[in-house]
């Protein structure tokens, strides 16, 4: 019996089929604003925690503040010293590892090529901390390190708006007044989570940059790998009270330091992001709301159209409950039809979005289902009402009406 009432459904549906269409028009629209607001989402959150990532996990960042004294006293300094550096070291437990930072910026010149960058000082714990693979040469060595030796590893972008096609290793070029030896070359990282070019740096030994550069022996950023049997969030506790007490801060004053965690980072980016995407599928949805209405309206215009064929089949012998399933099933059919279409359609929106907004290929199945089963569901719920009226029909007078 349901193959024969799925056959004349399709029957139905061939003889209007402009009408069909229009009428799935709805759920099409619906279904494929859904699945494509829903991917393209996923698809964005998973760029942000890639970014987020090349940060490094784990990690806490120590920045100056720039807080003011209380009663008038007057601005603290903006930067940390060495002795901040080594009072975390001892005094923070579940730190692995910690990297004080010098960071300026600088025109690099090579043979007449040249290109503003960032240069970095720092140590090579950095790279124990924030994992960053070399594609060719090496890390400055502690000698270098401790004597302020002018080697430098550079970034992928570096090297093409410097070197372009010469191999960078072992080459010497100017940083201002500086003469620098390439001893390294980074692997690349892409754009970093806050849209700045990771690949644009060049990095030194710290004391090298602090001599050479800045003319101080200040630590603008202090990095800190944790250990992952750690709590973050006690660890940023206690650092926290270390930091407060190097640099002298009564309980009534405010912090002049900002801890930034590329953990928590990584979670609230990924909240809000999935947030975003939850309000506009859900305002995307009421498109199925739109598109059930208008099939129920189509039904109900079907329904009168074939009042007399109704009268017949009830005359002959066919019983209500075979009439609702056949209009029941129709509308169902319409309705997954116009939710295959839409999910066909959703992919094809997202093939050309993804390369257009640089993001990575996801594909949830479980959406891609959810949404068919709720096209099948609106045919179900917005479809019932003219079945039943086709149903409760009196087949005389179905019979007799013109």
């Amino acid at each position: 019996m349901l193959r024969t009432v799925f056959l004349l459904s399709l029957r139905s549906i061939r003889r209007h089929v402009l009408r069909s269409l229009l009428t799935m028009l709805g759920i099409v629209i619906g279904v494929a604003a859904v699945v494509s607001m829903v991917t393209l989402g996923q698809a964005t959150t998973a760029a942000v925690t890639e970014q987020i990532a090349s940060l490094g996990s784990n990690i806490l960042q120590v920045m100056p503040g720039g807080g003011i004294r209380r009663g008038g006293g007057g601005s603290r300094p903006s930067e940390f010293d060495y002795a901040d550096v080594d009072a975390v070291r001892e005094q923070v437990g579940g730190v692995v590892a910690i990297a004080p930072q010098a960071t300026t910026t600088a025109t690099a010149i090579y043979e007449g090529a040249n290109w503003s960058t960032t240069i970095t000082g720092t140590t090579t714990d950095y790279f124990d901390i924030q994992p960053w693979p070399l594609d060719a040469g090496r890390l400055f060595s502690a000698g270098e390190e401790s004597a302020g030796k002018a080697v430098c590893i550079i970034g992928s972008t570096v090297r093409e708006n410097l070197f372009r096609n010469v191999d960078p290793i072992g080459k010497r070029f100017r940083i201002n007044d500086v003469s620098c030896d390439v001893v390294g070359l980074l692997s690349t990282k892409g754009q970093g989570g806050f849209g700045n070019d990771q690949d644009d740096a060049v990095i030194m030994p710290i004391k090298t940059v602090q001599r050479r550069f800045l003319g101080t022996t200040n630590v603008r950023t202090i990095v800190i790998g944790v250990d992952d049997a750690y709590s973050t969030d006690q660890v940023k506790a206690t650092l926290k009270r270390v930091m407060r007490k190097q640099r002298h801060l009564t309980q009534n004053e405010d912090d002049d330091f900002h801890i930034f965690d590329t953990k928590q980072i990584s979670d609230t980016l990924t909240q809000t992001t999935g947030m975003l995407t939850s309000i506009v599928a859900a305002i995307a949805a009421i498109s199925l709301v739109v598109g059930g209405i208008g099939i129920m309206n189509i039904m109900l215009v079907s329904v009168t159209e074939r009042t007399r064929e109704i009268g017949i089949r009830l005359a002959v012998g066919a019983v209500a409950n075979e009439v609702l399933m056949q209009f029941l099933v129709e509308a169902v059919v319409l309705s997954c039809i116009g939710g295959l279409i839409g999910l066909v359609l959703a992919q094809i929106v997202v093939a050309i979005a993804i390369p257009l907004m640089d993001l990575p290929w996801v594909f949830d199945l479980p959406i891609n289902i959810g949404a068919f089963l709720v096209s099948a569901a609106i045919g179900v719920i917005f479809g019932y009402f003219p079945a039943r009226r086709a149903a409760s029909m009196n087949p005389i007078d179905a019979l007799r009406y013109e």
